[in-house]
């Protein structure tokens, strides 16, 4: 079963930027749809970005469209969250999670369609 790591999170201050990885450890070729969730304390879990492995099509969540790119590096087989203008609201334990489905389903925000998640990397920042 692939096992998903992330890294990458940290302190940083309100405006300042973060770039989280998400890595695979067993190669797979197969195209998926890789997600970015994150849940601060009390919180529910909240949709962040996806992004289909086939063609790069990407999808955001409203509160991080224009600060958040999702980008892949295949030959890695690594998923990356780039994370600029960030603010404290952005505060929360961040998980990377793989659905593989055909492509990111319609509801892929919800999170039901993933089947294995990371054990997430924690972003704090201060304002």
């Amino acid at each position: 079963q692939v096992q998903l790591v992330e890294s990458g999170g940290g302190p940083v201050q309100a405006g300042g930027s973060l770039r989280l990885s998400c890595a695979a450890s067993k190669y797979s070729n197969r195209r998926k749809c890789m997600g970015w969730f994150r849940q601060a304390p009390g919180k529910k879990r909240e949709a962040v970005a996806a992004i289909y492995t086939g063609d790069s099509t990407a999808y955001y969540a409203d509160s991080v469209k224009g600060r958040f790119t999702v980008s892949q590096d295949n030959t890695k087989n690594t998923v990356y969250l780039q994370m600029n203008s960030l603010k404290s609201e952005d505060t929360a334990m961040y998980y990377c999670a793989v659905d593989f489905g055909y492509r990111c389903s319609s509801s892929w925000y919800g999170g039901a369609d993933f089947e294995v998640w990371g054990q997430g990397t924690q972003v704090t920042v201060s304002s």
